[in-house]
């Protein structure tokens, strides 16, 4: 199982908000800190296992998933064979939402996102973490990552050259998932990012929970990971998973990220979570959309906090009768709704353990192999088929319910593109 469970708290702001300078685009200049590696999380001595014949041409040892299923065997929740029928692309304009708002001009405004078309510059971060030599020890999750890179690059048009790995297995100090090269990767991501931008952040490792200090968790607890030095370094918790690689993205720049992690449902914190009939949960922004959401909203963009959270407590006095679970609710889709067209995949709910598995004989992420294995088979599903094609595939033999969540209200019929 992926879990940890802790008490701690957030981790330091001050690296959520490091401004060092960032890596460049070949990866190849290092960052600060980079000479401060710590040795004792090397990788195992000798070349990983190479019995597979090499993985991308680069020697990892680490072979793609088996082939996809016959048709006949499996072919997707609710969808027709390649090329028929696929559901619409997304719409390239601005899409506006709840009611028409004065603003502080008299002007009237809507809140608005704008989906990606995918078209401009690819990029992606995949990290594995096996924790080798731990007590925490885990046995698939490199092998996500190199499928993982394997499968967008095929699937969907990334360059080898635009994608960083950070696996506890490289021999390279800055590609070795510590907490601090994993943000200074993560801030790497979403640097310099414009509409129509295509990010792809994939993260299998260990995941947990942690009491929540803010009031945006129904539940009352955030979600986080663990980097490979978590008993030195610590985690990172959603908050800060949020700050780095959402609300730096603009209207139309696209983030996919998938969490094969426990308790990761809402590990980047975006407030709209879909049922399998691609309704929201607890769905109330359309009905309750006012101008205090419209402030917070704005707010957010502009990265005005102050302003921000004051529109977010103006929301929370126009909800009466409602309990902590309600107002968490609100408060999240006031603070985190974002225009950026980010959307999430999660191994289970922020209650469930996501499972390390074996399939066709290698150590997997049910939820990397089941992502992997549908999109393989028919790439041409909606949102709401892709999220019931992954339950199908992985409900006769686990309990975890994989999620699907987003930035902004989004149409789940239209075409899953990354």
């Amino acid at each position: 199982m992926r879990w940890l469970f802790t008490t701690d708290h957030h981790l330091d702001s001050r690296l959520a908000i490091d401004n060092a300078t960032m890596w460049n685009n070949d990866y190849n200049s290092g960052y600060p800190g980079s000479g401060q590696y710590n040795p004792s999380y090397l990788p195992p001595p000798g070349p990983p296992p190479s019995d597979s014949g090499g993985y991308d041409g680069e020697g990892y040892g680490y072979a793609p998933p088996p082939g996809p299923p016959r048709p006949q065997q499996y072919r997707g929740y609710g969808d027709t064979p390649w090329g028929q029928n696929a559901p619409p692309r997304p719409p390239a304009e601005q899409q506006h939402y709840g009611p028409m708002i004065e603003g502080p001009d008299y002007s009237q405004k809507q809140p608005y996102f704008q989906y990606s078309q995918c078209t401009g510059r690819k990029k992606a971060l995949c990290i594995g973490i096996n924790y080798f030599g731990q007590d925490s020890e885990l046995g698939g999750c490199i092998n996500d990552a190199h499928n993982m890179k394997r499968f967008i690059c095929q699937q969907y048009g990334y360059q080898l050259d635009d994608v960083v790995m950070l696996t506890d297995d490289s021999r390279d100090p800055i590609r070795i998932p510590t907490k601090q090269n994993m943000i200074t990767a993560m801030q790497w991501l979403v640097r310099d990012a414009q509409p129509n931008d295509s990010l792809f952040f994939h993260y299998s490792g260990h995941g947990g929970s942690v009491e929540d200090t803010n009031g945006d968790e129904a539940d009352g607890y955030d979600e986080v990971i663990y980097p490979v030095d978590f008993q030195e370094s610590g985690h990172i918790v959603d908050d800060d998973l949020h700050d780095i690689l959402v609300k730096p993205l603009p209207a139309g720049c696209r983030l996919t990220a998938i969490f094969d992690s426990c308790h990761s449902a809402t590990a980047l914190d975006l407030p709209y979570v879909y049922s399998t009939e691609g309704k929201i949960k607890e769905p109330n922004l359309m009905a309750e959309a006012g101008e205090g959401l419209l402030s917070a909203v704005s707010s957010y963009a502009r990265g005005d906090t102050g302003g921000m959270f004051q529109s977010a407590m103006g929301i929370f006095k126009t909800v009466t009768g409602a309990g902590e679970s309600k107002e968490a609710n609100e408060y999240t889709k006031a603070t985190k709704t974002s225009p950026a067209d980010v959307i999430s995949w999660s191994g289970c709910k922020d209650s469930q353990t996501s499972a390390d598995t074996q399939e066709a004989g290698r150590a997997t992420g049910a939820m990397s192999y089941a992502f992997v294995t549908v999109l393989t088979q028919n790439p041409n599903q909606s949102y709401m088929q892709l999220l019931n094609s992954i339950r199908h595939i992985l409900a006769n033999e686990y309990s975890q319910k994989p999620q699907l969540s987003s930035s902004h209200p989004m149409d789940t019929d239209l075409l899953f593109i990354a």
